[in-house]
């Protein structure tokens, strides 16, 4: 079975960095398109930053110039490089990948992690 798991989370002052990894593991046949996600207590889900397995790459208004999204395809693995962090940055982080486990399958579908806190405070 599919597994993402989210790491490098934690307490960071206004203006600091952190550096998330997303790994995912188990059966799998092609990840397609991987995304961060975050979500802050009381508030929806919305989408951080994705990117395709080319390296195409877009991201929310809220974070352009100041995060950076990657993938390391040869270790199924996601990373989003966020610096001059702010106190609304403050989320739970959530990784997203559309995998196809096997060929057999015929088709992709969407796994999530379980989450990774970033709280940005003084």
């Amino acid at each position: 079975q599919v597994q993402l798991v989210e790491s490098g989370g934690g307490l960071v002052q206004p203006g600091g960095s952190l550096r998330l990894s997303c790994a995912a593991s188990g059966t799998i046949f092609n990840i397609n398109i991987m995304g961060w996600y975050r979500q802050a207590p009381g508030k929806e889900r919305e989408l951080v930053a994705y990117i395709e397995r080319d390296g195409t790459t877009d991201y929310a208004d809220f974070v352009k110039g100041r995060f950076t999204i990657s993938r390391d395809n040869a270790k199924n693995t996601m990373y989003l490089q966020m610096n001059s962090l702010k106190p609304e940055d403050t989320a739970i982080y959530y990784c997203n990948a559309d995998i196809q486990p096997t060929i057999v399958a015929g088709r992709s579908y969407h796994y999530w992690g379980q989450g990774t806190q970033v709280t940005v405070s003084s």
